[in-house]
């Protein structure tokens, strides 16, 4: 893939200013996951299947219609890899039978969230990555089972309160780094990003579109629902998540990981924290200084050994 392709996207002059994604959805106001969504399938174009698996998602089809220009199929949580496969398959048949002509061929997308993608789905995930399937992962990931009821998640952070986890420490365990799961299939991409960031995003799915095999992107999405803030705060906390650290703006390609955003100074993840109802608990009725502490050394750490692996 070519530098020139790479960085199509410089400014936020760059970035496509016709929407793709239908409007009047009756996903939740303020989605941070919708978001990601509308800018992602801005860059990948009408040509694109969207696979979804069960989730938040599912509300962007009322039957028979969608708000996606192109096709949309619906699969069960654990399933949207398999369907992709089959997708994939047709569409490679028809190119090889000459029914179809290669600039009608369609890039195939899976849609999850985290629960199947860092949980439910993973089985079937890693043997589509083992199989070399030509797809890209889109995973919003707003960090528990929104559409249920925001019980936890493998990708829940620690510490937080869900419908599940209402004890005074919150979620006792942590979030699993689905980023370096994929990674460890060697795979042909994987990136995170966040709709707060667009430029970054929108160069990390242009790379992606651009290159063949498995490719994961991992879009942290704020849910004003499940993490208990107003819904004009969606940008604000989008923007904190990076500033202090929480969320790392990265990418994997051929066997090596590049930050693609450092922030400079980051702000301490209280700043992140605080903002939201689900981390109240640490605030009130008094400060939960050790696991304010705690959710501090982790970030902390994390970033001294990027630090380190950059001299």
């Amino acid at each position: 893939m070519s530098d020139e392709t790479i960085t199509l996207y410089k400014h936020m002059k760059d970035l496509p200013s016709n929407r793709l994604l239908g409007t009047g959805t009756p996903m939740c106001a303020g989605c941070g996951g919708l978001l990601a969504i509308h800018q992602a399938y801005d860059i990948l174009g009408e040509k694109t299947v969207f696979v979804n698996a069960a989730g938040c998602m599912t509300l962007l089809a009322v039957y028979p219609y969608t708000p996606f220009r192109g096709s949309w199929l619906y699969t069960s949580m654990a399933s949207a890899p398999a369907g992709a496969q089959g997708v994939r398959d047709a569409l490679d048949i028809q190119l090889a039978r000459g029914r179809i002509k290669p600039e009608e061929d369609l890039q195939v997308v899976v849609l999850t969230g985290d629960g199947a993608a860092y949980g439910m789905g993973m089985s079937s995930t890693s043997s589509a990555i083992e199989h070399g399937l030509d797809f890209i992962y889109l995973c919003y990931d707003n960090e528990g089972y929104a559409n249920t009821g925001q019980q936890s998640s493998p990708a829940t952070p620690h510490g937080a309160r869900t419908s599940t986890s209402t004890g005074p420490q919150g979620f006792g365990g942590h979030k699993k780094d689905l980023f370096a799961i994929w990674a460890a299939h060697r795979p042909a991409y994987v990136a995170t990003v966040i709709a707060t960031e667009p430029v970054d995003l929108a160069r990390k799915i242009e790379k992606a579109k651009g290159l063949k095999g498995s490719r994961l992107i991992i879009a942290l999405s704020p849910c004003p629902t499940g993490w208990d803030f107003d819904p004009r705060e969606t940008v604000e906390i989008g923007r904190l998540a990076v500033k202090t650290g929480m969320w790392p703006l990265k990418e994997y390609e051929n066997g090596k990981v590049t930050h693609t955003r450092v922030p400079p100074k980051r702000a301490p993840v209280e700043e992140y924290l605080e903002k939201q109802g689900r981390f109240a608990h640490l605030f009130h009725p008094r400060r939960n200084e050790a696991m304010l502490a705690e959710i501090q050394a982790r970030v902390d750490d994390y970033w001294a050994g990027v630090e380190a692996d950059h001299g």
